[in-house]
């Protein structure tokens, strides 16, 4: 591989260009959307001219496709790594529960990002969200299987205890104005997390059997955030 700077690899370098354009990109597609942002904006939030920008993604289309896919493909990685047969169900809950409230704490941006993408039709995402999403939750729905079987677990309908899921966890980034007014605070503190991770703990709890379950752990949790 040819090297620059030294002894850092070109390939190193680009990787980290491109994140760093993306983690701009993340702040401004999530205030105005795909159709209000301008890769002026996002070359400004990034310190870089404009053309460096289109250097390494060649329209905003590329760019906000990118933008999303390097969200979507932590969260599946996260579910696919914690909700597995060789976790114990509550063990295995809690780690990915645990990973999307650090998720929605440390980058609500991101989750604004795809549910604005949701609100106005899901058109730029369709193939993940029929293809897949779908495939990905028929994936978990053979780990409940096996739980179940193993007598660890009550029977749930899978993908709705799903969409339980992703609502309790992404609702503290969606909505955290609105759960920050009702706690009478400015904004979320960790410790409203750490209690919004609990009590989401509580409510799974209640469909593991004979699980030896702990109390939630601090921000141990690796993520992909």
């Amino acid at each position: 591989m040819r090297q620059k700077d030294g002894n850092r690899p070109a390939g190193s370098l680009r990787e980290n260009m491109t994140g760093h354009i993306l983690d701009a990109a993340e702040k401004v597609f999530s205030c105005h959307g795909f159709s209000g942002a301008r890769v002026d904006e996002i070359a400004r939030v990034c310190d870089l001219p404009k053309a460096n920008v289109l250097y390494y993604f060649s329209s905003k289309e590329k760019l906000y496709h990118a933008t999303l896919e390097r969200f979507l493909d932590g969260w599946l990685a996260d579910a696919d790594a914690w909700i597995s047969e060789k976790n114990r169900p509550y063990d295995g809950l809690l780690k990915y529960v645990q990973a999307k409230i650090v998720f929605s704490r440390r980058k609500p941006e991101v989750s604004r990002l795809f549910m604005q993408e949701l609100l106005s039709g899901g058109g730029q995402i369709e193939g993940f969200l029929k293809i897949t999403l779908k495939e990905h939750v028929e994936r978990l729905s053979d780990v409940f299987r096996i739980w179940q079987e193993r007598g660890q677990m009550k029977a749930v309908n899978v993908p709705h205890f799903m969409f339980l899921l992703w609502s309790m966890t992404q609702s503290y980034a969606d909505m955290q104005v609105q759960f920050a007014a009702v706690l009478g605070r400015k904004k979320l503190l960790k410790s409203d997390y750490d209690d919004g991770l609990t009590t989401i703990m509580q409510l799974l709890s209640s469909v593991c059997i004979d699980e030896e379950t702990s109390a939630p752990a601090e921000d141990s949790t690796q993520t992909r955030s």
